[in-house]
């Protein structure tokens, strides 16, 4: 099985920014639509960023309203890592961030948490007002 680790988590200040990582293992990374969601205490997990197997021919992404135009998600297959890019943070981004994939397929964009195979353990973010 597929193993992802998130880091990258912290506290910080409405408006300011954090860079989340997502380390997966193996050598099939760059086959993998992967994602990112977030659940807040209370909450049901959501999601927030998606981007497309890099055998497409354009890199696709994919964003929730609630993060269109703040953030940005990215990978570096070299890296077997995807990146979320959080600018403008908000008090409601405050969340357990989890990174997410799933091999590629017909179907995008995944946006269901059912529809990923492998998830990693989370990385908080707080946001304070």
């Amino acid at each position: 099985q597929v193993q992802l680790v998130e880091s990258g988590g912290g506290l910080v200040q409405a408006g300011g920014s954090l860079r989340l990582s997502c380390a997966a293992s193996g050598r099939t990374f760059s086959i993998y639509d992967m994602a990112w969601f977030r659940q807040a205490p209370g909450k049901e997990r959501e999601f927030v960023a998606a981007v497309r197997w890099s055998g497409v021919s354009t890199i696709s992404t994919y964003y929730a309203d609630s993060a269109k135009g703040r953030f940005t998600i990215s990978r570096d297959n070299a890296k077997n890592t995807v990146y979320l890019q959080m600018n403008s943070l908000k008090p409601e981004d405050t969340a357990v961030y989890y990174c997410a994939g799933v091999p590629y397929g017909s179907s995008w964009p995944r946006k269901r948490d059912h529809e990923y195979d492998y998830w990693g353990q989370g990385t908080q973010v707080t946001v304070s007002s």
